[in-house]
């Protein structure tokens, strides 16, 4: 599948679909607390799919090898890397747990976002990891202008995160991102400054990077799907969905509850859209 370049018909059409997965995102949020199941976050997050008109993109998604995914979301725990399907077991204090929340408009385009979410009081070590990972997730994004290269963007990530003696997961990536949930290009959160593919204005992708606290190895669980640490140390993950622009980039997956974007962050405005 070759990159595509959206026009201002197909920008416009990201810019709904994503802002939409951001406010699931913030209308889930107040209800994430010790006690509730991930199996009640899938249907808060169905429920709020349905509000604004959309429908999720992972309930029924069947790559090549893989069995139905039977969420309308993903949540991950704790040690789970990514892909986690939603449970009857209720969270509990202490607790990390990331939402991968990617909704389909009635015209077909798609939005893709993730945060995490601490229950009640984590130690200190997960709430390091959980913002050294959003700073990376910024720190890649902020690498975003016309004439740079994916391999700018692994390249920051990678380089603050193994400064930090964390891992980065290899073996998942982010992605181009339109009327299909996954397009050209991946987008690796490891790499070489200078190399890769050349960001050209109307490309969009993800930005996701999976961080673990241990070793980078990772392993599938029997069901097909949850992937989780090999030494089963915590893993983070935050995600957007980013537009190239003439100038530089616009992150498409933020609303009025995303977290305040990092005070380093150049390439865009600190405000928050309603």
């Amino acid at each position: 599948m070759s990159i595509t370049i959206k026009d201002e018909a197909g920008i416009a059409g990201m810019r709904k679909a994503c802002h939409i997965a951001s406010v699931v995102l913030d209308e889930i949020a107040p209800h994430i607390h010790p006690g509730i199941t991930t199996l009640e976050i899938d249907r808060l997050s169905a429920e709020s799919m349905a509000r604004h008109g959309v429908r999720s993109a992972t309930i029924g998604y069947q790559p090549p090898g893989y069995p139905p995914y039977p969420g309308h979301v993903c949540t991950s725990v704790n040690h789970v890397v990514c892909h986690g399907i939603p449970a009857d077991k209720p969270l509990k204090k202490g607790d990390m747990v990331n939402v991968d929340v990617t909704v389909i408009t009635q015209d077909g385009w798609y939005g893709d976002n993730s945060r995490m979410f601490e229950i009640g009081e984590v130690s200190i070590a997960a709430k390091r990891l959980n913002a050294l990972t959003f700073e990376s997730m910024w720190l890649g994004i902020d690498q975003v202008k016309p004439g740079a290269r994916l391999g700018d963007i692994g390249h920051a990530i990678q380089k603050f995160i193994e400064g930090h003696g964390l891992s980065v997961v290899r073996e998942f990536c982010g992605h181009g991102i339109g009327q299909n949930f996954h397009e050209d290009p991946q987008v690796l959160h490891y790499g070489r400054p200078g190399t890769g593919t050349e960001l050209v204005p109307g490309m969009t992708f993800t930005i996701e990077p999976m961080v673990n606290i241990g070793r980078r190895d990772i392993k599938e669980m029997p069901d097909g799907w949850t992937i989780v640490t090999k030494d089963r140390s915590l893993s983070a993950q935050w995600e957007h969905t980013v537009l190239v622009t003439p100038t530089g980039y616009e992150v498409l997956t933020l609303s009025a509850g995303s977290p305040p974007i990092p005070a380093f962050v150049q390439g865009m405005p600190h405000e928050l859209p309603a």
